[in-house]
């Protein structure tokens, strides 16, 4: 009986532990972004540049041009990922692609020159 009272015991102290360990490392956000861009292209370009650790979920709306994004902040900030979308060719939020990057774009792509299809 002593012997089942142990283990019960050491169980529910080493399952308490692992569970605060897990909730620190699990820390997420999810947060929106306005991001421009017109097509299906644009989609898998946004998603493919914020594929990266950290991002734990990804997912451009062409409608209503919002990224929605969860994101551990102990390992990249959201500025890190507005610079990645930039990067990528588009505007996000207030702040403008660089027009070299965005004039690369494929012509369907340029969200500034072209309306949404």
């Amino acid at each position: 009986m002593k012997n089942i009272i142990l283990i019960s015991i050491l169980t529910c102290l080493f399952s308490i532990s692992f569970a605060q360990n897990n909730n620190n490392n699990t820390s997420v956000v999810t947060q929106t972004l306005y991001v421009k861009g017109n097509c299906g292209q644009c989609k898998e370009r946004i998603e493919s540049a914020v594929d990266v650790k950290g991002v734990k979920y990804a997912e451009w709306n062409k409608k209503a041009r919002v990224l929605t994004i969860t994101y551990k902040p102990s390992v990249i900030s959201i500025e890190q990922i507005q610079q990645l979308i930039l990067k990528a060719g588009h505007d996000v939020d207030t702040l403008h692609a660089d027009d070299k990057v965005y004039q690369k774009l494929p012509d369907c792509c340029k969200y500034r020159d072209v309306a949404p299809h």
